[in-house]
């Protein structure tokens, strides 16, 4: 990590990765009804990610930070200490999937967050072997084939724009291009017994469609399966453990997605699930007997999961304020496994047996010297807009905030666009409630989850509708009794970052302060260098946000960097100088043209960063940053 400028208070913070302790202010218990902690105390929680179980079904593979970076690891089914099985220091090594009959593992890094990742296997003397090498090159596993003897990686190395689809032999890692796709399709998708492609195309950010191609007839085009007229979004779910069918995502005749079951050989299909929410997932076990089916329902994930033999659902655990998310099951659909999530509650593994429903927990990733009662809850709350159109809200109030002890408070923005503040853990959120900003999470117009109506709310009027639903969000804040309405500022990631810096240029004294992460601010070089691996999702891009080619006035008009010198409010900027999307220039110069104008601007490069976080390290820096400048120029105590 480097700095821009030099910022001494930064310099205080503690680079030692072991030096784990426990911070409480000097304010009296009246003041801090808990202790704060500081931000290393937050970040040794441990952060789980994905599991597939061995050969055996006795272990899980997963990728856990518990080292610093992400590692992949081993942990029992049975309960116990979780066995480390990669040793990297600096990249983010991710766990893909078990090899069906022995030990070895596939598991996915880039290289200092470039997302360029690769697919490698660990062998079973312990060396590593790149099963896509090349540069500049992105690829991504795509499942085993129903002998489980092979598997399919898709793998940009032909051209750097599309994705095409490969078989590799699990034993002697030879491979075969099974689809090249040179239609402009979105990376495909495969069935078990290898003779159906799925693919994606998108037409604008509303409307979208399917194409199949059958391997048995490869001098065949891929075929149309979702013709359709006006906008609509449909996206590939999954194909059928038999591969006789395949899911498709459709908000065809309905403001929420829905589930189609599309028969590949008769080519007819009917509704397989649909609910008040988007569907956002549905999957099966290796068998076919099991099915589970995600419902984004109001920021939370419901999860089913139904035994298609007997009709019936399968009696889940129940938690309380928490969220079931990546459930996976054994080869046999003897177990299950899945990760158990809530705003005070960070992810952890769990293992059920399906046939008596007993189930255990295998991992405690919350530092124990985090009590969970110091952790808040949000409460989901709707508040109005400048139009009266209701905007949904996560809201986060600090233990001890009252009528006669108001706090500052922060109006949070999420990424995209069309993202999603959920319920969940979120460590530098809770990390800034614990030292008492009060912390309002919005889903302005344009989030998903909310229906397509609201999705689409804001095409074409970013920096500028969304706008004032940030606006008022600051308003709703001042509307409550336990807010300091005299003290709010503004943070957020990625397009958070950039509405951010729209709010400080284009709305300049609705903000305090504003703290802008890996935030875009000029739009025109945004989209004038899109990765190359984005050139399928490029028309949908461009029909949301404008073409730089077509839509510049438009673009200059609400991109920050061009209207700076309006910015009078301190800013904090966070930037990865390996970030694909968001470059280190957009950051540079927006620094450089707020400066000018003699206003308080800090800024942090991370040289081993991308756009996101991998180092655990990283994110303690960060998040110190970010109270330090909040006290100062916030808090003002």
């Amino acid at each position: 990590m480097r700095f821009m400028q030099s910022i001494s208070k930064l310099s205080a913070v503690p680079v030692c990765f072991f030096c784990l302790h426990l911070v409480l202010h000097a304010a009296s218990a009246a003041d801090s009804p808990v202790p704060r902690y500081d931000a290393r105390t937050f970040h040794e929680t441990t952060t789980i990610r994905g599991a597939s179980f061995s050969a055996d079904e006795s272990r899980l593979l997963t990728a856990s930070d518990e080292s610093g970076v992400f590692n992949v690891y081993s942990v029992p089914v049975s309960g116990g200490e979780a066995t480390r099985l990669t040793d990297s220091t600096t990249n983010a090594y991710f766990a893909v999937s078990y090899f069906p009959h022995d030990n070895r593992f596939l598991f996915s890094h880039d290289q200092g967050g470039d997302e360029l990742n690769h697919v490698y296997v660990l062998e079973k003397d312990g060396g590593e072997r790149d099963l896509t090498p090349g540069e500049d090159l992105k690829a991504a596993f795509a499942g085993w084939a129903d002998d489980l003897q092979h598997f399919y990686i898709s793998s940009n190395e032909r051209d750097p724009k599309f994705f095409d689809l490969y078989r590799y032999d699990a034993t002697s890692y030879d491979r075969e291009l099974v689809f090249e796709n040179t239609g402009g399709f979105t990376a495909p998708a495969i069935s078990r017994d290898g003779r159906w492609v799925a693919l994606g195309k998108r037409v604008s950010n509303a409307n979208s469609d399917i194409y199949v191609w059958d391997s048995m007839q490869p001098d065949n085009a891929p075929a149309l399966i979702t013709p359709h007229e006006g906008d609509i979004a449909h996206s590939v779910a999954a194909f059928a453990p038999d591969s006789g069918s395949l899911y498709i995502r459709s908000n065809a005749d309905s403001e929420f997605d829905r589930v189609w079951q599309y028969d590949l050989k008769s080519k007819t299909q009917e509704l397989a699930v649909e609910d008040e929410w988007d569907v956002s997932a549905i999957g099966f076990s290796w068998d076919g007997r099991y099915q589970v089916v995600g419902v984004n329902a109001d920021a939370s994930t419901q999860v089913t999961v139904t035994d298609l033999q007997t009709g019936k659902k399968v009696n889940l655990p129940d938690f309380p304020s928490a969220n079931i998310t990546g459930v996976q099951f054994s080869r046999s659909g003897k177990q299950v496994a899945f990760s158990v999530a809530g705003d005070t509650s960070p992810g952890n593994l769990y293992v059920m047996n399906l046939a008596t429903g007993r189930h255990h927990r295998l991992t405690n990733t919350l530092n124990p010297k985090v009590k969970q009662e110091h952790l808040v809850g949000s409460e989901v709350i709707r508040y109005e807009s400048f139009d009266g159109l209701p905007i949904p809200a996560l809201l986060y109030q600090p233990h001890g905030a009252t009528l006669d002890d108001k706090v500052p408070a922060l109006v949070w923005v999420h990424g995209g666009p069309g993202g999603q503040c959920r319920v969940g853990y979120n460590s530098v959120l809770q990390f800034l409630v614990n030292h008492g900003y009060a912390v309002l999470a919005i889903n302005n117009r344009g989030s998903s989850g909310y229906g397509k109506t609201f999705y689409h709310m804001d095409d074409k009027q970013h920096g500028e509708i969304d706008m004032q639903d940030v606006v008022y969000a600051r308003k709703y804040l001042e509307g409550l009794d336990w807010v300091d309405g005299q003290r709010v500022g503004i943070i957020g990631g990625s397009y958070g970052g950039y509405l951010v810096c729209a709010a400080l240029a284009f709305q300049p004294e609705v903000f305090d302060v504003g703290v802008d992460i890996f935030g875009v601010t000029n739009w025109v070089r945004t989209l004038s260098s899109i990765p190359p691996w984005w050139a399928s999702a490029r028309d949908s891009l461009y029909s949301e946000l404008g073409d730089p080619a077509t839509d510049i006035d438009r673009l200059r008009r609400i991109s920050p960097l061009f209207h700076a010198k309006n910015i009078r409010k301190p800013l904090l900027v966070i930037q990865g100088a390996n970030d694909p999307r968001v470059l280190q220039v957009e950051s540079d110069e927006m620094v450089a043209a707020v400066k000018e104008n003699g206003v308080p601007v800090e800024y942090i490069i991370f040289d081993d960063e991308g756009h996101g976080f991998r180092s655990k390290e990283n994110r303690i820096t960060a998040a110190e940053a970010y109270l330090e400048f909040l006290d100062t120029h916030l808090r003002r105590e």
